[in-house]
């Protein structure tokens, strides 16, 4: 196990080769970068930046290049103000590519889903994301143990056939 800097593991977005997922289970987080686009959208405020974030960018550059990048999102229904907040923001990230799915948290523990959050590249290269309790993000951890990946790739399996997409989520 290795601990990633933020630069490194943002390094990892850029880096893989076919395939990126990331399984997020947490129903806020507390990213410095968020925060006042999600206090605009609390407001009722319009938030022209959040439209080009860079993130967008990196997505739209990696699925242009034939790249799939998928996410299934944990979360709690009635939805918290952050899930609000992610999805109104999904068609941005849809528009640059990336594949994303909710999942209704009793359905997660019933399919025995992992508490944790955790990024996969190319089904070898597993990244733990650590949150503290306000959660706000601390250093992630590289495992390449391949029993720990293996089970994260069926984790990912898992979710990705229970989870809804955001399409047809965000219509029901």
């Amino acid at each position: 196990m290795t601990l990633l800097s933020p630069t490194e593991f943002g390094d990892l977005w850029d880096t893989f080769q076919h395939t990126a997922f990331k399984l997020e289970v947490r129903d806020r987080y507390d990213v410095p970068s968020e925060r006042e686009s999600l206090e605009r959208f609390l407001s009722g405020r319009p938030d022209p930046e959040r439209a080009t974030r860079p993130w967008l960018a990196k997505m739209k550059a990696a699925t242009g290049e034939g790249k799939r990048v998928e996410r299934v999102r944990v979360v709690t229904e009635p939805h918290s103000d952050y899930v609000r907040w992610l999805l109104a923001g999904a068609p941005l990230n849809a528009g640059a590519g990336e594949d994303i799915r909710y999942l209704p948290r009793p359905l997660a523990a019933e399919i025995g889903l992992p508490g944790h959050d955790f990024a996969l590249f190319d089904s070898g290269r597993l990244v733990l994301l650590n949150f503290d309790a306000e959660d706000r993000p601390l250093q992630h951890e590289l495992v390449t143990d391949p029993d720990t990946v293996l089970r994260h790739c069926q984790w990912r399996d898992a979710a990705w056939h229970y989870a809804t997409p955001y399409e047809q989520y965000a219509g029901e």
